[in-house]
């Protein structure tokens, strides 16, 4: 069988020194890929982590992170053209004028979409990590469980009660913060303070249970440091200020990302070499001992090719590249790309799918206050397919919604109107961490 040049790998064992020669090598620096550095680093693994981007050091590097809005050109929103050059990363709630040096542009990054597919991206240190929507559910056994028992899935080899304790782990370190709601459908974890709902959020979340048996509302559980533990001040992180400007880096470290905890985490036991501007190309596969053996890594400012070698090597560079790095590890032994005999990579992507949102009014309330930016919102734990499948479509889905007063008053027949209630609902796939 012929195999391109372009994916034929050097025998792994000709190039390998000191210099290249790593336990561990992570691919890719956001949330997964950080996180793997540091459980790795603690381990006393010296661990080489590759992000194809730019780097982004805490504080220093988030540029609009104290700017007002009339410190900005346009306010904070995005010029006319901009939208229009870039119509799929526009969609994404936190792209704005001040965050837009975070995401990869739609004409830096085409996209080819059949149908609509909004895979947002972030090239940088800390990748999305430093513009995730922060809110932190646990799966519940029925995820696990439905799927199969509803015959559109096969089952999963685990269970909840297996990843309970690895749910604790991350969450004590992260700093989540929630209320213990005693939900079956929504586990309760190793929570930090909640936020707390304002008075038309309280009335409708009332008014929802009062009616509903099966639906809950509850407060949304988030990575945002209501009250920093020790472990969080060892850190350097500091209490949430909700200003809820998270998108824009947190100069206090007060809500979890690469690079505010985990990747400094790392740095601190010696054992971290982080490389920015070093893209993967390709998984080297060593045919004599039927494993990983390294990378090929193209430098993305040089375009100079280098190969770095370990025995573990995590691949954490998102659901598209990482799709794409296995695609590109092609051998003789993997014609078709690393671990694709049965050809099914990148062929069942899911991202996070939001179905719909509506606006309404709640008259009233207008002699109550709240303080604060609130950065979670209220949030409807999955009540559809449940104990049984009762729907006509699969799985379920959580609804989440807020209740902020609006920026101006009109009257309306001579009355003044109240809280503005926003409700957005989005499904309850894989992507539970939004």
């Amino acid at each position: 069988m012929l195999i391109h040049p372009l994916y034929m790998p050097s025998d792994p064992q000709t190039e390998k020194n000191s210099a290249n020669t790593f336990d561990a090598i992570v691919i890719g620096s956001g949330i997964s890929g950080g996180w793997a550095a540091k459980e790795l680093c603690q381990k006393g693994l010296k661990t080489l982590v590759l992000e194809r981007g730019r780097q982004v050091q805490h504080v220093k590097d988030y540029p609009t992170a104290l700017s007002n809005p009339w410190d900005l050109p346009h306010r904070g929103h995005l010029p006319r053209e901009m939208r229009q050059k870039n119509p799929v990363v526009s969609r994404c709630y936190a792209f704005d004028e001040a965050t837009a040096h975070f995401f990869v542009k739609d004409e830096e990054h085409p996209y080819q979409q059949e149908k609509p597919f909004d895979w947002i991206r972030g090239y940088q240190v800390g990748g999305k990590s430093l513009i995730w929507a922060r809110q932190t559910q646990r799966w519940s056994r029925f995820e696990f469980e439905n799927p199969h028992r509803d015959g559109y899935a096969v089952a999963w080899p685990i269970g909840y009660e297996d990843l309970a304790h690895w749910y604790a782990h991350v969450e004590r370190f992260a700093g989540i913060s929630g209320n213990a709601d005693g939900l079956e459908t929504l586990p309760d974890g190793e929570f930090l303070p909640p936020w707390e709902m304002n008075v038309v959020e309280k009335a409708m979340a009332k008014a929802i249970m009062n009616r509903y048996e099966d639906r809950h509302v509850v407060i949304g559980r988030c990575a945002h440091l209501t009250q920093p533990r020790e472990e969080h001040l060892a850190q350097g992180r500091a209490r949430c200020q909700a200003r809820n400007l998270c998108y824009r880096g947190c100069p206090y470290g007060a809500y979890f990302s690469s690079n505010a905890a985990t990747l400094p985490a790392a740095a601190r036991t010696g054992l971290l070499s982080l490389q920015p501007d070093s893209v993967v190309h390709s998984i080297l596969y060593d045919a004599q001992t039927q494993r990983a053996a390294g990378v090929k890594v193209i430098d993305r400012l040089t375009k100079e090719v280098r190969h770095y070698y370990a025995s573990i090597i995590f691949v954490n560079a998102a659901t598209e590249n990482t799709n794409l790095i296995l695609l590109n590890s092609r051998s003789e032994r993997f014609p078709n790309g690393l671990g694709n005999d049965n050809g099914l990579l990148g062929t069942h992507i899911a991202f996070h799918n939001y179905r719909g949102s509506l606006t309404a009014t709640m008259p009233g309330y207008l002699q109550h206050y709240y303080y604060g930016r609130r950065p979670t919102a209220v949030m409807l734990p999955n009540f559809r397919n449940v104990y049984r499948h009762d729907q006509a479509f699969f799985g379920g889905y959580m609804s989440f919604y807020t209740a902020t007063r609006t920026s101006w008053n009109r009257q309306v027949e001579g009355e003044q109107l109240g809280q503005t209630l926003k409700l957005k609902s989005h499904s309850q796939g894989p992507g539970r961490c939004t």
